[in-house]
C-alpha cells in the first residue's frame, strides 16, 4: 500500500480594482459605454480583460476587442462574444473590475488604486485593509473591516496624511470618535 502524501498549493489571486461601470449600449454591434473614474483615457487597450460583476461577488471576464475613448471618464468598448445590443443590455449597470497591474503605471491620485492598502491611523494604529472605495459626489469614501465591523472612512485631504505605494499603506488622521461609532 502506497503512503498518502498531502500537499498544499497556494494560489495568489490578482487584486481586482473597481474601475468603472457599464452605463449604456452603443450602436448595433453590441458595443457598450463604460464610465470610469481614473481621470485619464489611455489605460484600456485591446486584449485587456474586464471583469464584469454580474451578481454581487460573481465576476465574469470579458476581453476587449476594440476600444475608443470619448473623454477622460468614458470609453466605447467592444467586447469579445458580445455581438448584439440584446447581449450588451445584460451588462448595463454592472460594475467593471480590472487587475491592479493594469493600472499600476498610472500617475493618478485615484483612491481606487488604494484598495488593498493597509490603513494605519495616527491615533488608532493599524485598522485593516481598505476593501472598497466609492465616490459620493466629489468626495471619496473608503471601506475597512475593523473588529468585524464595516467602517466607512472619509478619503479627503484632511484625513489622508500619506500614501506609501511601495509598502501599500495609507496613513490617516481620522476624526476623534469615528472608529468608536462602529464598535
Amino acid at each position: 500500500m502506497l503512503p498518502i502524501i498531502k500537499c498544499t498549493i497556494q494560489v495568489s489571486l490578482p487584486l481586482m480594482i473597481r474601475a468603472g461601470r457599464i452605463v449604456a449600449t452603443h450602436g448595433i454591434s453590441g458595443a457598450v459605454i463604460m464610465t470610469h473614474v481614473l481621470g485619464v483615457n489611455n489605460w484600456l487597450k485591446k486584449g485587456h480583460a474586464l471583469m464584469v460583476e454580474m451578481q454581487r461577488g460573481s465576476r465574469i471576464p470579458y476581453f476587449v476587442a476594440g476600444v475608443r475613448a470619448t473623454g477622460n471618464d468614458e470609453y466605447i468598448v467592444e467586447l469579445e462574444d458580445v455581438s448584439s445590443p440584446q447581449a450588451a443590455r445584460l451588462l448595463i449597470k454592472k460594475d467593471v473590475y480590472v487587475d491592479e497591474k493594469l493600472l499600476s503605471g498610472l500617475v493618478t491620485e485615484s483612491p481606487l488604486l488604494w484598495i488593498g492598502f493597509t490603513v494605519v491611523d495616527a491615533a488608532y494604529g493599524n485598522l485593516g485593509k481598505l476593501t472598497d472605495v466609492i465616490q459620493a459626489g466629489s468626495q471619496w469614501i473608503g471601506t475597512i473591516v475593523h473588529k468585524e465591523n464595516e467602517v466607512l472612512i472619509p478619503l479627503i485631504n484632511e484625513t489622508i496624511k500619506g500614501v506609501d505605494i511601495k509598502n501599500k499603506s495609507l496613513k490617516t488622521n481620522l476624526p476623534h470618535g469615528l472608529i468608536e461609532v462602529y464598535e
